[in-house]
C-alpha cells in the first residue's frame, strides 16, 4: 500500500509528463494517453529498483552524466513540443491494435521520465524514509517498486480514462488549439531543461 501511495503522489503532479498525455489521450484516445503513461511508470520503477536495491555503480553512472542526459531529455521534449503542436487531430481514436504507435507512444514518454537522472536521489531519500533499501532487505525493495510501478500505473489510468470521457465534446478546430497549447508548454519545459543543463 505504501508503494501504490507513493506511486500516485509521484506520478500525480502535472509536469511534461502529464501534459503529454492528457494531449495524446484528447488527440488519439484513451488507449494512447494510458499507454504513454505506462512509460513513465516503468522509468519510474526503474529508478526505484536502482534506488531501492542499492545499485550504486548505476545510480552513480546516471548521477555523473546527468548534465548530457537532461540535456538529452530536454531537446527530446522540445521535438515532441513541436510535433504536438503541428499535430492535426486524428480522425479516430487509435485502436488497441495500432501497436507501432502505442509502443512509439510508450517509448517516448519513457525516454523523457528516464532521462531526469535527479529522480533517482528522490526515491533514495523516499525510500530511506520508508526504511527500505538502506537496511539491504530486497524483498521489501522488490514489493515498494511494484507498488509504486503499480500506483503510478493506477493514475495514468484514471486520467487517460477521466480525460477520454470528454474527448467527444471538442470539435476540430477546438482539438488543434489543444495541441498547440500542448505543444507551447511541453516545449516550454524542454527549454527550462536544456537552459538547466547548460
Amino acid at each position: 500500500m505504501q508503494g501504490i501511495v507513493l506511486g500516485v503522489s509521484i506520478a500525480a503532479p502535472v509536469g511534461p509528463i502529464g501534459v503529454l498525455c492528457i494531449q495524446r489521450t484528447l488527440a488519439k484516445g484513451r488507449w494512447s494517453g494510458f499507454v504513454s503513461g505506462l512509460g513513465a511508470a516503468s522509468a519510474d520503477a526503474v529508478y526505484g529498483a536502482i534506488a531501492g536495491f542499492g545499485i550504486t555503480a548505476l545510480s552513480s553512472l546516471f548521477l555523473d552524466y546527468q548534465t548530457g542526459i537532461r540535456l538529452g531529455g530536454g531537446l527530446l521534449l522540445l521535438y515532441l513540443g513541436v510535433q504536438s503542436f503541428r499535430a492535426e487531430p486524428a480522425e479516430a481514436a487509435a485502436s488497441t491494435s495500432d501497436v507501432r504507435t502505442l509502443a512509439q507512444d510508450f517509448g517516448s514518454t519513457f525516454l523523457l521520465t528516464i532521462t531526469n537522472p535527479v529522480t533517482i536521489l528522490a526515491f533514495v531519500g523516499i525510500f530511506a524514509g520508508v526504511g527500505v533499501g538502506v537496511s539491504g532487505n530486497y524483498q521489501d525493495a522488490g514489493v515498494l517498486v511494484a507498488g509504486v510501478f503499480t500506483g503510478s500505473s493506477l493514475w495514468w489510468f484514471v486520467l487517460s480514462t477521466g480525460v477520454s470521457l470528454f474527448r467527444t465534446r471538442f470539435t476540430r478546430p477546438v482539438m488543434r488549439r489543444v495541441n498547440q497549447l500542448a505543444g507551447v508548454v511541453i516545449a516550454g519545459f524542454g527549454l527550462v531543461a536544456v537552459w538547466s543543463a547548460v
